[in-house]
């Protein structure tokens, strides 16, 4: 009987035994020509959890034959980066390719740590491999990203999903000796939400439920996890459920369960900068224009966070998570720029009104452009009544302001200036 937890035994060894990111590994994938050339840049993995971002970097050192150092962005400090590029220098024999650096959870390098990489990268004394769940245009400092490639990983898909199944319960030498019947997989493949180490860890539930057979269905699956939540979120803590939960629940207008899922996160080790910034996006996309404020305690919440750290950054979020619950709520800007962009992906695009365009050229002024352009400033009240739109959509309403407070009296503004123009 082995000890290690399936997701480990079944770690594929080469390209042909990963399962999705065809668009990287398949055979016109880029990988593959690395692979073949030997020719790797330094490059960063961006996706979520469980779909292969490790598995990945390990595959690429063991197919190159490269020596790979590893460091975790949650427990490595400056002086172990140090420690590991002087290696690196010593290590390294005249025209030798360069060894591989992999930094898991990349994101969570403070801006010192990601500057003591920039001279090894520069240089070619290491490959650095990234992996983040994060997008690296916000977390990875500028000097680094623009040395690095940036490859996006996806969920795996239901037949993703299906192949690995199949593969555990067909080669794994543990699972061999078992006899499996599959009846349902939804149940399965919804809780594994296209994490591949998900899936494995329930397979691992559902195994330890019973001595002889294994029956895959929708309720054996529900009641498994029910009573195995630590088991079957390895990490102890439901990353994407709980930031669900938490976000609905502002949106709900219930601090005290947005308080409740704030602690949920906390305490299990959630990357404060990752809540503070979702933060920032329910206060544009669910508290809107009923308190614009919002916006900004958000995301002075988010700057204080990042200043600060933790535990003392608890308390801004707790602010900041308590301030959104009880706020009015509006997605009337989020519904206006989605209809607007809608449209315009339609192939809608007018002229601009000859009046509202720059002339900066005499021919430009002769031919018409911005000869009738009303200045605003120039009328009482600020307001002039003058066509903004294109012909085409003169009357066309993007935008409707929301039934809470602020946005009446912005309706009733509007009504009073345009008349019946947008109704």
């Amino acid at each position: 009987m082995s000890f290690r937890p399936l997701a480990e035994r079944l770690r594929p060894q080469t390209l042909d035994d990963y399962i999705g990111q065809e668009h990287l590994v398949g055979p016109d994938g880029l990988f593959r020509r690395f692979m073949s050339s030997g020719a790797v840049p330094s490059f960063i993995l961006w996706g979520p959890p469980g779909v292969g971002k490790t598995t990945l970097a390990k595959i690429v050192a063991r197919t190159l034959d490269r020596k790979m150092y590893t460091l975790s962005a949650v427990s490595s400090g400056v002086k172990d980066v140090r420690e590991v590029i002087s290696q690196a220098r010593s290590d390294r024999f005249f025209d030798s390719p360069p060894p591989l650096l992999f930094i898991d959870e990349i994101h969570r390098f403070s801006k010192s740590q990601q500057d003591s990489l920039l001279g090894a990268v520069e240089e070619g004394v290491v490959t650095l491999i990234g992996a983040t769940t994060e997008n690296p245009s916000f977390e990875v400092i500028r000097p680094l990203l623009s040395r690095c490639q940036v490859y996006t990983l996806k969920a795996l898909s239901a037949d993703d999903l299906d192949k690995l199944l199949h593969r555990a319960i067909e080669s794994d030498q543990e699972l061999c000796r078992r006899h499996f019947e599959i009846r349902e997989t939804d149940a399965l493949f919804r809780f594994s939400g296209g994490d591949a180490r998900k899936l494995l860890n329930i397979i691992d539930v559902l195994c330890g439920a019973v001595d002889g057979d294994v029956i895959i269905d929708d309720k054996r699956v529900i009641d498994a996890l029910k009573e195995n939540t630590a088991t079957y979120d390895k990490g102890g803590e439901q990353h994407y459920d709980i930031i669900s939960a938490f976000i609905k629940s502002i949106r709900g207008s219930d601090p005290q369960a947005a308080i409740y899922y704030l602690a949920r996160m906390i305490d299990g080790g959630e990357d404060p900068k990752f809540i503070a910034r979702r933060l920032v996006i329910s206060a544009a996309e669910d508290i809107g224009l009923a308190n614009p404020n919002a916006l900004l305690l958000a995301n002075a919440c988010f700057d204080a966070v990042s200043n600060i750290g933790m535990p003392e950054g608890r308390i801004p979020l707790a602010e900041a998570t308590v301030y959104l619950a009880t706020s009015p709520k509006s997605n009337s800007a989020y519904l206006a720029i989605d209809a607007a962009l809608e449209y315009v992906r339609g192939g809608n695009r007018h002229d601009v009104p000859l009046h509202l365009r720059n002339a900066p050229t005499s021919l430009m002024k002769k031919l018409g452009y911005g000869a009738t352009y009303e200045y605003a400033h120039d009328h009482p009240g600020h307001f002039v009544y003058q066509e903004y739109m294109p012909d085409e959509l003169s009357s066309h309403r993007f935008y409707t302001p929301a039934d809470n407070a602020r946005e009446r009296e912005t309706a009733r503004l509007q009504d009073a200036m345009w008349r019946d123009k947008y109704k």
